[in-house]
């Protein structure tokens, strides 16, 4: 079955609570174990090193103790996949997704070169260890996040989740180093297989108030640049990002 995420608003779960619940794809043939494990908090100034990318990170100074279900066998690297913080937020990666050529040529995914010796972008096996020890808040997360994507870009398009006992936002990469995230409404729940979901964005927002929507800092230079919006509805500020 290839990776489902749900994700449930307050005012539409029973308790009240925000839920984000997925599962982690499993090929025909294939599976990969896991395990349920309790992390310290990260010690400010080590260095993650990604086994896939061979990317090297220093670690900030904010880092809290959190849960995680990383792989069993780490020949691929840690890929936490999901868990809670002591600062009760959670983050879910990821959600695996597609793009287009247009998108890939206006920002390339960046790979790791061998023989160059250039490490590529962080990936699916590196989004929770980076970010859910740091984050305050879902908001917090996708900052955080999208700091790194435009920082040091990413080799795969992927959609991540961020919850806290209020909010639910869902993000999701554009080419190497763009992204776009949106709030999930309280009253709404969504149902995400492996595919863009979000169809509707408002760039007003996201570049004015940011009640609801967030994105890169250039997102919509770019796309004007690279001819990438689609939609008959973007001049007035919503397009929808699967065009």
């Amino acid at each position: 079955m290839p990776c489902t995420t749900i994700l449930i608003g307050k005012k539409a779960s029973y308790d009240g609570s925000t839920i984000v619940a997925r599962n982690e794809d499993s090929p025909n043939g294939e599976f990969c174990p896991k395990r349920f494990v309790s992390r310290p908090a990260p010690k400010a100034g080590d260095v993650y090193r990604s086994v896939i990318s061979h990317l090297e990170i220093e670690l900030p100074e904010d880092g809290v103790r959190y849960t995680a279900v990383p792989n069993a066998d780490l020949k691929e690297g840690l890929w936490e996949e999901a868990g809670f913080s002591a600062r009760n937020v959670g983050m879910s990666a990821t959600e695996t997704l597609t793009t287009n050529e247009r998108v890939l040529a206006a920002d390339p995914l960046v790979h790791y070169d061998k023989e160059a010796g250039t490490p590529g972008g962080i990936g699916e096996e590196d989004m929770v260890t980076l970010v859910l020890p740091y984050m305050t808040s879902a908001r917090d997360g996708v900052l955080r996040m999208g700091a790194l994507l435009e920082r040091y870009g990413t080799y795969e398009m992927n959609g991540i989740a961020f919850s806290d006992a209020d909010e639910i936002w869902w993000m999701e990469t554009v080419g190497g180093h763009h992204w776009i995230a949106r709030r999930v409404p309280d009253d709404c729940y969504v149902t995400m297989p492996n595919q863009l979901g979000i169809d509707d964005f408002d760039l007003e927002d996201a570049f004015g108030r940011q009640e609801e929507h967030l994105c890169s800092a250039d997102l919509r230079e770019w796309m004007a640049a690279n001819h990438l919006d689609l939609t008959i509805g973007v001049s007035a500020g919503h397009f929808n990002p699967r065009d």
